[in-house]
This record gives C-alpha cells, structure tokens and sequence, in this order.
C-alpha cells in the first residue's frame, strides 16, 4: 500500500471537487425570460436533483399556467340558444367575445363540406343551366352562379370546383371545353360531381356590444383590423374578398348593400373569404354590373 495517493485517484478527487463547486455557485437562466417570471430549475448535479422542472413546476414555467382555475378565471363558456360562445374575464382587454363553432344557422348555410358531392339537373326553357365556369390550375371552377337558375336551385355556388359533367373528368380542361359540355349535355339531365369551394374558408365572430365584429372592407375586400376585435381574434385576413355573410353571397353588391348585411346578421356571425389574388382570377373580365345583377344573392336553404 502506497502511503501517496496515486495521480489517478487526485484526477478522480478533483473532478468529485469540480463538481460540487459548480453546483454550489451556478445558476442556470431559462433560454427566454421577460424579466417577471423566472421558473426555478434544479441547479446542483448532485444525487436526487433534476435539470428539468418536474410536473408541479410546468404550471408556471414560461408564464404558462396550466392549472383549471387559472383557465376558469380567463375563460368562461356561455351557453347561448344552441351555440356556445367563450368570452373574456372582466380582466380581459374590451368586451369582445370568442365564439366556439356550433351549430347556429349561419354557420349550417356557410358550411364547406369536404367531400364530393353528386348533383343532376336540368335547363330552363332557353336550354341554359345558368353558370359561368373558369380555368385555374388546371382546374374548372364557377365563376357566376345566375339568380333563379337551375344552378341555384340545386345549391351550386361561387367558387365551386366542378370535377365531371356527365361522367367525364374536367382535370386540365379550358372554360371553352366546359362550357361546350355544358352545351352539349341533355336538357332533361346533367350530372355534376362537386367539390365544396377549395378556396374559400369560413370563420365565426361574435359582435361586441356596438354590434362590430372588428374589421373595414372596401369595394368587398378587408383592408384592415381592428385590434383584440373578434375578427382579429379568430383569425380574419385583410387582403381577402368576402364573398358570404352567413352563408349568403355578396359578391358584386355595393359596400352599402353589404353593411346593411352586416348589421342584421345575429349576434354570431360568419364570413366566408377568398384571398384577393384568386378572387381577381375568378371574376376577371366580368363587370361588376353583371356580378351585382345576375349572380344568386339569395339566402341558402338548410
């Protein structure tokens, strides 16, 4: 036995040394912190400590808090008629609510189905189905869907992606082939298969109590928001067109004709937009006379 340590040991007891020093002296920093609510970590890398915060400390860590009562005093749910809307504490910044999707009429004639769709009809006594169709991505879409046709009747709208007439597939055809089919096609049966307007998204807002959901429009396209609106907060876009309020279409009517809309809608509301530059695709070369004048304005059947 050597009376001396051996240099491998002094190498084992310096680093046994290193280590209790450092975690005595050292404190580590959350990687983002504002300044107000640090989250306290395990420092010391001795036996029965944690680098990470354990389930008690994830309730506060980052300033989130996870816990059901802190949720209760930031949220409470409503229930209203057969919807229900979420609406901020009296803490909250304005009066302004979230409403949570349901089942209201106004979200029943928005609805965008994800499916397809079968839809057979027949023209009118000028042998006309009334519909405009458009090209874009190599797909066909309608472009007018004109008041009182059989287009409207079976539930046809703006936006619509048509994917067969009579059993044939309109992958990469031009307007001009579409329109030719459409021409070709029995007056007593035509067959359509759908798909739900692709480009087109609804969202639910809730009116404050001055009756504004919190967003200006001009000429039918959002310019801008207004902030902590309930536009803003359920995720409205400006550069979009709206083209229906509850599940009605707007597209060609005068801003007026859309306020007045907009003012005798329920308290839940929604609108259903299309970004500007498709919606400038879609009705390009068509007048605004003819969109305001032929194109369904009716309110859709549920």
């Amino acid at each position: 036995m050597s009376l001396y340590p051996s240099l491998e040991d002094l190498k084992v007891d310096k680093v046994i040394r290193a280590q209790a020093q450092f975690g005595q002296t050292t404190t580590p920093m959350p990687a983002i912190s504002d300044g107000t609510n640090q989250p306290q970590l395990a420092t010391t890398g001795m036996p029965g400590s944690s680098l990470y915060p354990n389930l008690e400390e994830l309730g506060d860590y980052m300033g989130l808090a996870l816990n059901s009562d802190e949720v209760q005093r930031n949220l409470a749910l409503m229930p209203v008629a057969d919807n229900q809307m979420a609406v901020p504490s009296s803490s909250g910044a304005g009066d302004a609510m979230w409403p949570v999707t349901g089942s209201d009429l106004g979200i029943k004639r928005s609805m965008i189905r994800l499916g397809l769709r079968e839809i057979i009809l027949c023209k009118d006594q000028d042998k006309k189905v009334g519909l405009r169709l458009r090209s874009i991505d190599n797909g066909v879409f309608i472009q007018l869907v004109q008041a009182n046709s059989p287009a409207a009747l079976a539930g046809l709208r703006f936006g619509d992606q048509v994917l067969q007439i009579n059993g044939k597939n309109c992958a990469g055809w031009s307007a001009d082939k579409a329109h030719k089919a459409l021409k070709a096609a029995s007056e007593t049966r035509m067959e359509l298969v759908v798909r739900d307007r692709p480009y087109q998204r609804t969202i639910t807002m809730q009116k404050d109590s001055s009756g504004h959901v919190g967003f200006i429009y001009k000429s039918g396209k959002i310019t801008s928001l207004v902030k902590d609106g309930s536009a803003a907060r359920n995720g409205l876009l400006t550069g979009h067109f709206i083209c229906e309020i509850n599940g009605q279409n707007v597209i060609g009517l005068k801003d007026s004709q859309i306020k007045d809309i907009l003012t005798t809608s329920p308290t839940t509301m929604t609108i259903t937009i299309m970004p500007s530059f498709i919606y400038e695709h879609m009705i390009k070369r068509m007048s605004t006379s003819l969109l305001q004048s032929s194109m369904d304005h009716s309110v859709p059947e549920v």
